[in-house]
């Protein structure tokens, strides 16, 4: 399950990147700002400057000395060129330097999209449970086989259950923050009239999350029915592998002088593939209703305004 929730309207790509980048995200959150260019390993340091000086001042010396000069500037300058085409040539493109790069780009995409995705530390203890409890659930529908093979709305699941997942650890994620936060103002001594104002405001938390728990529930009740029709999905397979087999013991029966004994069992692997048939489409068409639940929910109409008062 991951543990870096995402938006869906994300590129994947960035998505991608996000999601497999926890530990730089958590130095985010720390304060962490990766290197910059022009520092550290893909910059040039103090050492090349002064190569490149001293280069400057041998070449000044061919240029005006006479035959020793020249000389003694030829192999100082010479001398000096070699560290310079080595960090050059060498330095440039070490893995430490493609190391950076990379974090320069996670960072970069993370600050695009701040806000726009939820790391599981994000969360307090009660909002994991909750959120691991969904992933289960969404992991359930979207790795099942009739899901993969058509049975179910495969393509609505795809777009709304990473959809359902993502709101429920935006909205557990804010609740986790507004939860610390309103401890935190609450620690130690308080007076009756905080105790008065926190009260309510303590019970909205409380329904807040009893709200993200009747999202979660409702994406379990969708996954049990899944579930239900994996299992009748799976066994109508068997079945219908025993059937195609079905001759093979009839022949042998016939052969050890048995088949009278066997006839009515056998016969009843066709009964037994008939009800799965029907267990499995009632286990579908539940499921459909299921994913109901799941759908989002239009808007209260506004209220009326009030009329002008009468005369």
């Amino acid at each position: 399950m991951a543990d870096v929730v995402v938006d869906p309207g994300v590129p994947p790509d960035d998505a991608c990147l996000l999601r497999d980048n926890r530990r730089l995200l958590l130095r985010m959150r720390g304060g962490w700002v990766p290197e910059r260019p022009g520092r550290g390993g893909a910059a040039w340091p103090y050492w090349r400057l002064g190569a490149i000086c001293g280069a400057t001042v041998c070449l000044g010396m061919l240029l005006g000395a006479g035959a020793f000069g020249r000389s003694f500037g030829m192999l100082l300058l010479l001398l000096l060129s070699i560290p310079l085409a080595i960090g050059t040539f060498v330095r440039n493109g070490t893995p430490e330097d493609e190391e950076v790069a990379y974090e320069r780009q996670v960072h970069a995409r993370a600050a695009r999209h701040e806000g726009r995705y939820v790391l599981i530390d994000d969360l307090d203890e009660p909002s994991r449970r909750l959120l691991r409890r969904a992933q289960r659930a969404v992991a359930t529908v979207t790795e099942s086989r009739v899901n993969t093979h058509g049975l179910l709305d495969d393509v609505r699941n795809a777009v709304m259950l990473p959809a359902q997942e993502w709101e429920i650890a935006r909205l557990l994620g804010k609740l986790s923050g507004l939860r610390a936060r309103h401890r935190r103002t609450l620690a130690g001594e308080s007076t009756p009239e905080v105790a008065d104002v926190a009260r309510p405001l303590a019970k909205a938390l409380d329904s807040s999350e009893q709200a993200v728990l009747g999202r979660v529930e409702d994406l379990e009740r969708y996954a049990a029915n899944v579930a239900e029709a994996e299992r009748a999905y799976r066994a109508r397979e068997q079945i219908a592998e025993l059937r195609g087999r079905l001759h093979e013991y009839e022949e042998l029966l016939a052969e050890a002088g048995a088949g009278d004994a066997m006839t009515g069992e056998l016969a009843r692997l066709t009964e037994d593939a008939d009800r799965l048939d029907q267990a499995l489409r009632r286990s579908v068409s539940s499921a459909h209703e299921a994913f109901r639940y799941l759908e989002p929910r239009p808007p209260d109409p506004p209220a009326p305004k009030p009329g002008p008062p009468g005369p």
